[in-house]
């Protein structure tokens, strides 16, 4: 089966993105590229002081992207596949919530010009969920640096997610209720999901298990 050259996993923090990256990873042979917010050195900062630390944190992030893609889509004679667990594009949903006018409008400036080079995916899954189950994952992962972050702020960016990926038209898109499933921990919901997302997508669909 032919399956799509390149693949991004999308999702608020705490859906599963990182997990199903690396599942579909070794069930398709696929090269992974793994976001890294820990190495953020804003990062813990902002979830404490957001106002104040949003664009260092920000503008790093997108700097440090833009350098982890050319990196990652250099010749690799050993997979076909490549799969990510973050799309580009999204960067600007948290920009767009964090920053302020002029430091959006500088932010603009930059990503612009970076987002001309780097290559669209075959298909974008978002991994849509309740920001209740979203902040049950983050509990139960306990990273650090995510102590501080606070269900208004999962709240706001789950909102600000479903309004980007509803204008969505950059590539087939595939939206994924994940609210009532656990595919890390369910061989059987993760076989229903990788039959989902191996088959042939167009346009915007969307997939409910559970419902």
């Amino acid at each position: 089966m032919a399956y799509p050259n390149y693949i991004c996993i999308e999702g608020v923090i705490g859906a599963g993105k990182t997990s199903l990256a690396g599942m579909l990873g070794k069930i398709l042979n696929a090269k992974v590229m793994y976001e890294q917010p820990e190495e953020n050195p804003f990062l813990e900062d902002f979830y404490t002081d957001p106002p104040r630390y949003a664009f260092q944190t920000q503008l790093f992030f997108l700097l440090s992207r833009y350098k982890q893609q050319q990196e990652f889509f250099q010749t690799d004679l050993f997979h076909e596949t490549l799969i990510s667990d973050y799309l580009f594009a999204k960067d600007r949903i948290f920009a767009t919530l964090n920053l302020d006018d002029r430091e959006l409008f500088l932010y603009d400036r930059i990503a612009v010009l970076l987002e001309q080079e780097i290559p669209k995916p075959d298909l974008v899954l978002y991994l849509q969920s309740s920001t209740e189950r979203l902040m049950a994952n983050i509990r139960k992962r306990d990273r650090h640096y995510e102590e501080n972050i606070s269900e208004e702020y999962i709240h706001s960016l789950n909102e600000a997610y479903n309004r980007f990926f509803f204008h969505y038209h950059g590539s087939p898109l595939l939206v994924i209720n994940t609210t009532q499933i656990d595919f890390v921990n369910n061989a059987k919901h993760f076989e229903d999901l990788v039959d989902q997302i191996t088959r042939p997508h167009s346009g915007i669909e969307y997939y409910s298990p559970g419902y």
